[in-house]
């Protein structure tokens, strides 16, 4: 496994964890349909955490766990601001976590 993804995947499990501890981890996998939106983070059946959780999240995991390519580029952390704007919990170390994803996958060779 090369640095990059080593580091990506150390990424993802701190933001599972991060998700987890904020109480925005669900059990159940939401309907079919609704994982088949073609809006950006599927904005129109998802909400932010369940996007990352069932889509963002394994996507990139397969990606690590294979060895590929990463995207040219990645922008999760600001849509995670908007996100947490108005909510009642903190996303402060959502963020700080997809901003270090964002910077991996951009910054990868």
């Amino acid at each position: 496994m090369t640095d990059i993804h080593k580091e990506l995947a150390e990424a993802l499990f701190e933001l599972e964890r991060e998700l987890r501890a904020l109480a925005l981890w669900d059990e159940e996998p939401p309907a079919p349909d609704a994982l088949a939106s073609t809006q950006p983070f599927a904005v129109d059946t998802l909400e932010l955490y369940q996007w990352l959780q069932f889509v963002f999240i394994p996507r990139l995991y397969r990606l690590v766990e294979h060895r590929m390519g990463l995207p040219a580029s990645c922008s999760v952390s600001p849509m995670a601001e908007e996100y947490f704007r108005p909510r009642p919990e903190s996303g402060e170390a959502v963020i700080a976590v997809l901003e270090r994803i964002d910077i991996l996958v951009t910054s990868a060779p």
